[in-house]
């Protein structure tokens, strides 16, 4: 299931997006790009799509299994043209999107599926779910000099915080139920990261509805869908796990030669399981249980 190109794909390929829920694989390069692949699939996405070079290595057992369209990585707003150019050919379609070497874990991930967490939380009247993207890191930058390893993956314990959002329509008053969130190594190491990049929160996990946009900042063009919980409790939230920030802090050569080993007091080992997630207050299952 190959595309030449994102029209084609959307032209031809829109019966594939009918099977829901949908997850985005956005390929920046080949770095654990089956794991990406196999670990999306096991949390139960009905149609995986991923999105990159015409050349990725996509293993045998795989081919039919995902849907391959040729996208350029490198061309402005890659990712936002591809996620609405989705949503336009599928409304009503719950829609998560993530990069390459980056894990969703929602909780209970280990014994529930991404649909039955969906479906609860579209009972709640919610269309989309925060998700915040934690940074982890290779134990030892010597052995893994592109700072992923699966093996020995390491994430920051503490260190996150949140500041209002500004409205700049309403006079930088703060936007109700809309916070910035910041930590993890965009926050130890942000001098080497542009400051409209150095946010960890992300809507990627969303449902299509006609005439909604994503925007360049990870935010959605219908605000109720950029809030954290609805007006009465609090809701769901999820994270993804993601090597993608320590990848191009050592792929930068403004800041690999200064960076040693992203590891430090607060640094604990990843246990690749929700429960810790959860322990850590870096996702909540709300009404969930």
């Amino acid at each position: 299931m190959f595309y030449k190109t994102l029209d084609q794909f959307l032209s031809q390929g829109a019966h594939a997006l009918s099977r829901g829920p949908i997850a985005l694989i956005f390929a920046e390069d080949a770095v654990e790009l089956d794991t990406t692949l196999r670990h999306h699939r096991h949390c139960g996405f009905g149609t995986v799509v991923l999105f990159g070079a015409r050349d990725l290595p996509l293993p045998d057992d795989l081919t039919d299994k995902v849907h391959h369209v040729t996208h350029d990585m490198r061309a402005d707003n890659a990712l936002p043209r591809a996620v609405n150019g989705v949503i336009r050919k599928s409304p009503g379609q719950w829609i998560f999107y993530c990069y390459n070497a980056e894990y969703l874990f929602f909780p209970f991930s280990e014994s529930r599926t991404v649909g039955e967490m969906l479906a609860y939380h579209t009972e709640e009247r919610r269309d989309a779910m925060l998700t915040y993207v934690v940074d982890l890191y290779a134990g030892d930058l010597r052995q893994c000099p592109n700072a992923v390893s699966l093996d020995d993956a390491w994430l920051d314990r503490s260190g996150y915080y949140a500041l209002a959002r500004p409205d700049p329509k309403n006079h930088n008053h703060p936007k109700e139920r809309q916070l910035n969130f910041f930590g993890g190594l965009r926050w130890r190491y942000e001098e080497h990261v542009p400051e409209s990049r150095r946010k960890i929160d992300r809507i990627a996990l969303f449902r299509a509805k006609p005439g909604l946009k994503l925007r360049e900042d990870h935010t959605f063009s219908d605000e109720e869908y950029n809030t954290y919980a609805c007006p009465w409790h609090n809701n769901l939230t999820a994270a993804i796990a993601s090597f993608r920030t320590a990848k191009a802090l050592k792929s930068n050569p403004g800041s690999t030669f200064e960076i040693k080993n992203f590891r430090w007091h607060n640094s604990t080992p990843f246990e690749w399981h929700s429960r810790q997630l959860l322990d850590l207050g870096l996702m909540e299952p709300g009404q969930w249980f």
